[in-house]
């Protein structure tokens, strides 16, 4: 045998066990059994007896160091109370007898050493105790094994089993494909928890049936959302199953759409005379720096030049005072320094409704009359539409005839009034004209009550989103131009023109609207009782026909002629039944050539869902379902695709974490998919962006640099809310705090459902916070800062923010000034550890040392005495003083030692986390403590700074091990130390960065590989 073979074949297993040397432990070496010379010199039967040998002898050596050693020292101080069914804390010491229990319940050995280091076990009352040199050798013993058994198994990244998403990656994958925050699992039984307290896990994440019957109820939920559009397919925030559905969907696109635009012309107004006084000379429409201000100021620099443009305009020499000249005239007048910008923009206002005022009277005003024709037909309504919507930016000289001057002010008044000279008069309309051009009566028409002829609109009903103004009828009207004319640039142009398109693809609008036309005409009014209109009844499919609809138009339009219609009247009705045939057939063509488009799209979705995990065959057997959905099943187009979007939600690839599992039996690294859904889930608890999905497919994503660079956009993106939400919740152990409800609200109403809400947010925004701009983690235990909403923060008695608004959320930099910052004294941890009619200094500080120092505390012993529920009934003791009497219990101060005194601290915040000088009896509180170490404190800083001074480590500790079990999700192995340890030396290296503990998790070993099946 060559030496090549000893050191490919055997020398990493031989590197894996440890010797004690004078440093310390270290990897067993060639040299320290002279090896190389063993192939040239011993025969070949020898060299591998001795070889078998020596692999057996650590485990020999150590196995004989657990029974001479470390048993010993267990069955003289710790069996008595530590051995069978009924063993304290349900620690039985006869099964761990061996390695293979330092390995698979490390983490009991490890609390084992932790509390024999500090003393605490065996307790100072054992009738045996070990000396201080009995301590130290079981501790180093022991403390070797498990060196040499983490060194043993370096590198096993452990079996990571496939797994269904959990409900919280359910409904976050859903809204990362759909764009909606649909929440589908909102219904499904609560996750369980593996032993670490994480339900990412594959250990406790089983699938039953009752669950199965909830993942296809939810993907139906998906579906109700989904909605066919004439290029793609989207979602809606809402279902969509009906018309009423799909009309809320479209609608409130478009209104959202101009709700966005900005059309007040005080802004406008407000931006041309910041850009006057910017500049030492006057400045007009050609100033470069128009366009800057424009978009820094967030209007639209194509109005704000014409604005500019028009009020150069207004001042040439010899043109008559008019009311754009008016406008011209005040603008001068606005303040003249830049510092002056609160008054300018005050004034901008008035000037703002002063035009407004101006045009209102300068609005005309087109109605169309046939008598024997109903005044709200869809015909006339429409024409008056039309005239209004084509007249918004001009002038009409009749308008001026109509209005009642006696309801003007002296000053609308006075800019209406025409000179009398025809030079005089010529300029004065031509200055109407270009006013009206500036100024629009309305730049975009949204809401429009039904058409009462002689109704002012402030009279009309409201409400009645992008309305038509029919009485009884649906039918819906764009009226934008103004919009798009001054307002809009190309490419949002064609954005609202698409959104229109689907307004009447989605929801048939011009086929109902028609239909409505026939219920309406035949119904409410008498025109089309004749039996010469009988073939066009609402009820018939065939009367929606194009021809039938041209010959309803001429039937129509020659008994309007016989009537007395003639001219605009007839061109009214011809032009409403050419414009309804058109859109009708319009949607019906368009709906046949999309099919195709949606089962591509299906397509795109599916691949999407499936996370990379896509193959030809997958994308056949959609095809092929969607073939079987409607030529088997007979459903509709839209019907078949909605059946699919289910399969493809109740498939494997996308409800299951396929990624986690191997059908190998070899030990790999992760290919570049499965990396890409490691790392979101890990950080955003959601499927993996397009980005990183093209980087996994090109290989690019594996580079460490890449992978980095990445890592750091994650943290920076708001996903990461996710890891905030997942791991914060679960960590910190208040994710069901929404659902917390033992306070008593006749004793406590200021705690309503709103701030319990604020509470839940708190720490979700401080650990968003740190974690996006990358701050200490110790800010976790010493921070000063905290966030809080206007409720919240009234509730902490802070100040309020001025002009905050109740949905507002800020920072407090010097949150200590009222008791708060950092975690442990939010209201969400307070109230939660408390009972709901008094503190619960033993709940508070448990949690403290449970989830913040990562103590492994057992549960209390049965029988144990309860507290009084009610601090009002403690009679003449304080809860300490009751706490004193309880803790002389032998049986109860080994545990309450270790948290009740950090319990103490808190007791200036009441039961829903209020400040306090006096609890609910009338007793005076105090916060002093005596902490574990034996020094005394007061209050939260006094504990902190315990924390900081002795306990840092412990945090740090905790922190690496909760992090790295949620990043991997699965239970950490004996293995995984080697990992905590770097996190922990890079963290302190880092100024204790976040960032520093995710890019160590995400570079291991663990994290990049998986373990095979059998290995």
């Amino acid at each position: 045998m060559k030496q090549v073979d000893f050191d490919d074949r055997l020398g990493p297993l031989l590197r894996s066990f440890s010797i004690r040397s004078v440093s310390g432990p270290r990897p067993l070496a060639w040299a320290d059994i002279g090896l190389p010379l063993w192939g040239e010199f011993i025969p070949r039967w020898a060299v591998l007896s001795l070889i078998l040998l020596l692999l057996l002898s650590p485990t020999l050596v150590a196995d004989d160091k657990l029974d001479s050693q470390i048993n010993p020292f267990l069955r003289t101080y710790c069996s008595e109370c530590h051995r069978g069914a009924d063993a304290e804390a349900k620690l039985d010491l006869d099964r761990f007898q061996s390695l293979e229990s330092i390995s698979k319940r490390f983490v009991s050995w490890r609390e084992i050493e932790r509390r024999v280091t500090d003393g605490t076990m065996p307790p100072k009352d054992s009738p045996k105790s070990p000396s201080s040199e009995e301590r130290k050798a079981f501790l180093m013993d022991l403390q070797n094994i498990r060196i040499a058994e983490t060194n043993r198994l370096s590198g096993d990244p452990g079996f990571v089993s496939s797994r269904r998403l959990t409900n919280a990656e359910f409904d976050t994958t859903i809204r990362d494909l759909t764009g909606v925050d649909i929440q589908p699992a909102r219904e499904f039984p609560v996750d369980p928890a593996n032993e670490a307290g994480f339900d990412n896990s594959g250990e406790s994440l089983a699938m039953s049936p009752s669950l199965l019957k909830k993942y296809l109820s939810g993907a139906r939920v998906v579906a109700s959302h989904l909605v066919l559009t004439p290029t793609s397919i989207a979602f809606a925030p809402h279902p969509v199953e009906t018309d009423t559905d799909r009309d809320k969907y479209c609608v409130h696109r478009i209104v959202d759409f101009y709700n966005k635009q900005p059309i007040d012309i005080a802004d406008y107004l407000f931006v041309a005379w910041k850009l006057n006084v910017s500049s030492p000379t006057p400045t007009g429409s050609d100033d470069p720096k128009l366009k800057q201000f424009a978009i820094a100021n967030k209007i639209s620099p194509r109005y704000l030049k014409m604005l500019v443009e028009s009020l150069e305009l207004s001042n040439q020499e010899g043109t008559h005072a008019g009311p754009l000249s008016e406008v011209k005239q005040r603008f001068q007048k606005l303040p003249s320094r830049a510092d002056q910008e609160e008054q300018a923009r005050s004034e901008c206002k008035v000037l703002r409704d002063f035009i407004l005022n101006v045009r209102t009277q300068l609005e005309p005003q087109f109605n169309m009359r046939l008598k024997g024709i109903h005044d709200g037909s869809q015909s006339f309504v429409l024409w008056k539409n039309r005239q209004m919507a084509n007249h918004r930016r001009r002038f009409l000289p009749e308008t001026l005839e109509k209005i009642d001057r006696e309801k003007l002010t002296d000053e609308v008044a006075k800019v209406l009034e025409a000179p009398n000279d025809s030079e005089g008069k010529r300029k004065f309309v031509a200055d109407l004209e270009l006013f009206c051009s500036v100024f629009p009566d309305a730049f975009v028409v949204s809401e429009r009550g039904r058409d009462y002829l002689g109704v002012p609109k402030e009279k009309q009903e409201k409400g009645r989103l992008l309305s038509a103004g029919f009485h009884s009828m649906m039918g819906y009207f764009r009226d934008d131009r103004p919009l798009c004319e001054l307002i809009l640039d190309e490419e949002q142009v064609a954005e609202l023109d698409r959104l229109w398109q689907e307004l009447d693809y989605v929801t048939a609008a011009p086929l109902r609207q028609y239909q409505g036309f026939l219920w309406f005409e035949r119904t409410d009014h008498k025109f089309m009782r004749d039996a010469e209109f009988d073939f066009a009844r609402p009820e018939s499919k065939e009367a929606m026909s194009s021809e039938m609809v041209q010959r309803l138009s001429t039937v129509y339009r020659t008994k309007a002629e016989s009537i007395g219609g003639a001219g605009e009247q007839l061109k009214a009705i011809e032009d409403y039944f050419n414009s309804m045939d058109g859109q009708i057939r319009w949607v019906e063509e368009t709906r046949k050539s999309t099919e195709k488009i949606h089962l591509v799209a299906m397509e795109r979705f599916a691949e999407k869902a499936f996370r990379g995990a896509m193959t030809d065959a997958l994308r056949m057997r959609l095809r092929e379902g969607y073939r079987l959905s409607k030529e088997v099943d007979g459903l509709t187009h839209e019907e078949a695709i909605q059946d699919l979007l289910v399969a493809v939600l109740l498939s494997p690839e996308f409800c299951y974490r396929v990624d986690l599992g191997t059908t190998s039996t070899d030990r790999r690294a992760l290919d570049g998919i499965e990396l890409a859904n490691r790392l979101s889930y890990f950080l955003w608890s959601s499927m993996p962006s397009e980005r990183l999905l093209e980087l996994a497919r090109s290989g690019k994503l594996k580079e460490q640099t890449v992978l980095k660079s990445e890592v750091d956009a994650m943290l920076r993106d708001d996903r990461i809310r996710g890891l905030a939400i997942e791991f914060g919740s679960q960590w910190l152990d208040f994710r069901r705090f929404r659902e917390h409800n033992s306070v008593d609200r006749e004793k406590f109403p200021q705690f309503t459902d709103s701030l319990r809400e604020a509470m839940y947010q708190e720490p979700i925004r401080f650990l968003l916070d740190m974690i996006q701009n990358d701050r200490s983690v110790l800010s976790c235990i010493q921070g000063e800062h905290t966030f809080v909403n206007a409720e919240l923060a009234k509730h902490y008695e802070m100040d309020l923010i001025e002009d905050s608004k109740d949905s507002d959320w800020w920072l407090v930099p010097n949150a200590q000034r009222s008791g708060r910052g950092g975690l442990m004294p939010m209201g969400v941890f307070l109230t939660q550890n408390a009972p709901g009619l008094r503190t619960s200094p033993v709940k508070r500080g448990y949690w403290v040392v449970r989830r913040l120092l990562g103590e492994k505390i057992p549960p209390p012993p049965p029988n144990v005495p309860e507290l009084p529920s009610d601090e009002a009934k403690l009679g003449e003791l304080s809860l300490r003083q009751t706490l004193e009497q309880h803790r002389k219990l032998e049986s109860c101060s080994v545990c309450h030692d270790r948290f009740d005194s950090i319990g103490l601290v808190f007791e200036n915040f009441g039961p829903v986390g209020e400040r306090r000088v006096k609890d609910l009896g009338g007793k005076p509180i105090d916060v002093s403590a005596v902490f574990p170490n034996g020094h005394e404190g007061r209050g939260l800083g006094d504990l902190q700074a315990y924390i900081a001074r002795d306990r840092q480590s412990d945090f740090i500790q905790n922190l690496c091990r909760n992090l790295l079990t949620f990043a991997l999700g699965r239970t950490l192995i004996l293995s995984d130390d080697i990992l905590l340890r770097q996190m922990e030396e890079n963290l302190v290296a880092d100024q204790y960065r976040f960032s520093s503990l995710v890019r160590t998790i995400v570079s291991s070993t663990p994290f990049l590989e998986k373990r095979g099946t059998e290995d």
